[in-house]
């Protein structure tokens, strides 16, 4: 395959000894300006670009950053004049292959772009072995060979390779960390942090703090400057994990700094730039919290550049063989022994249960299993045991139904009881989400959003 190599330099004599040094290795594509380097990457998209510094009437660095920040971006080299350090920093950050300082060797110059020219085929590869394994049922840590779960793999592909912010939904324990890991992994912001923030993990007094940082003194106990979550991620990816436990004060903070592209710290009094990517998750119905004013509306559509749902365990039993397979091989190499054999019907019996901590608790059970096994394999009976923790805190969980209603003094208070009894139960099934639980059981959302209100029933 012969490789394209787009030379952009305003300079006819430039262009023209570039041109004899490579048109025996790679087909040549000129442009004088910005502009006509914008069409040429559009029409005959080059694996390299040689960019100079300096273009009339934009100069080669804003051109850089434009490229950059699309999906699958050639590989750029940055001319720049001698003793210019500082604009070569620049490129570098910005996402150049590399940079020479004129005047430059042209033998250097060949090397770097076969180095190039390597990179990019390496890239190449790597997609293709990547959209492969998504086809295939895998996308970095999470199996599935269900219809739902390749086509989240293959959106997730297509996602990864853009800036975009990503609002992943689903029920807790469906792998949306692990999502938020690997769309991070295939960006072109993989080399810099994924920083995570379980917002609902922490009391909203140090919600902001961690955000955004403080500067020294300025509170009780801040003895130090300290860099907030929105600075340590920059360059790369800030995870929000569980965004709708945030409060309206803190998200109207959040949308203000992706809006400005800035954060200032507690304390400080001047507006710190940041480049980040926004991954945002939450088993929360968003919809519903919108409407509720709960959820910003402002933030909600910052969020949701793209929207993935990942499904719960129950709606893809299909895929339960092919995770435990692969729990089965991860816990051989983390004990370092074969483990028991697990048998046919066991893994049938597995697949059967029911799973509202979805796969994480199937990853826990498998565990379990893997370590308590007294036997040589795993039979339906060690299945059985150690599914009746599970079913017991359900048990427990749940409203019991007849009871409550049937001590009822009259129809009419029965028929309450009942209803928030079952809807509660059928809420919890579907991680408090009202539109999923509406559909399951057979009413509008907007009437089961009612019927919520007016019953006083809490979703967890």
């Amino acid at each position: 395959m012969v490789h394209t190599l787009l030379v952009v330099d305003d300079e006819a004599a430039a262009r023209y000894a570039l041109r004899q040094a490579f048109q025996s290795q790679y087909r040549i594509v000129e442009a004088g300006t910005a502009g006509e380097a914008r069409e040429r990457l559009r029409a005959d998209r080059p694996a390299v670009v040689l960019l100079d510094y300096n273009l009339p009437g934009e100069d080669g660095l804003s051109l850089l950053r434009e490229i950059t920040a699309g999906g699958d971006a050639p590989a750029i080299i940055m001319i720049t004049a001698h003793g210019s350090e500082r604009v070569a920093v620049e490129a570098m950050k910005a996402g150049a292959y590399d940079y020479l300082a004129k005047p430059y060797e042209l033998d250097e110059l060949r090397l770097v772009v076969a180095r190039a020219i390597e990179r990019q085929e390496l890239r190449t590869l790597v997609h293709d072995l990547r959209e492969r394994l998504a086809a295939e049922g895998a996308f970095g840590g999470m199996v599935g060979g269900s219809a739902a779960m390749r086509e989240l793999f293959s959106t997730a592909e297509r996602v990864a390779q853009t800036d975009l912010s990503v609002l992943l939904l689903g029920e807790s324990g469906t792998g949306k960390d692990l999502l938020a890991q690997e769309i991070h992994a295939r960006s072109a912001r993989a080399r810099g942090r994924l920083v995570a923030l379980n917002c609902a993990a922490l009391p909203e007094t140090l919600v902001e703090s961690e955000l955004f940082g403080y500067e020294k003194g300025a509170f009780t106990g801040a003895a130090a400057a300290r860099a907030g979550k929105f600075e340590q991620a920059d360059g790369g990816t800030l995870f929000l994990d569980e965004i709708g436990d945030m409060t309206p004060a803190t998200q109207a903070k959040i949308l203000r700094a992706v809006e400005s592209g800035a954060v200032e710290r507690l304390g400080g009094t001047r507006a710190v730039r940041v480049d980040v990517r926004l991954i945002a998750a939450t088993n929360q119905d968003l919809e519903a919290a919108m409407a509720e004013g709960r959820f910003r509306q402002d933030l909600y559509f910052r969020l949701a550049g793209v929207t993935l749902f990942l499904p719960a365990l129950d709606q893809r039993r299909d895929d339960i063989p092919l995770l435990i397979e692969r729990f089965w091989e991860e816990l051989r190499r983390k004990y370092g022994r074969p483990g028991p054999e697990l048998t046919r019907d066991a893994i049938l019996r597995l697949q059967e249960a029911r799973w509202p901590g979805n796969v994480r608790q199937l990853r826990s059970t498998v565990e379990k299993l893997f370590v308590l096994a007294r036997q040589e394999r795993v039979a339906t009976e060690d299945v059985a045991a150690a599914l009746i923790p599970a079913r017991a805190a359900a048990a427990t969980a749940a409203p019991a139904l007849p009871e409550t209603s049937l001590d009822a003094p009259d129809y009419r208070e029965a028929r309450r009881l009942f209803e928030i009894a079952y809807l509660t139960r059928k809420l919890r099934e579907h991680g408090g989400n009202v539109t999923r639980t509406a559909a399951a059981i057979g009413l509008e959302r907007q009437s089961l959003q009612e019927k919520i209100k007016q019953l006083g029933i809490l979703r967890e």
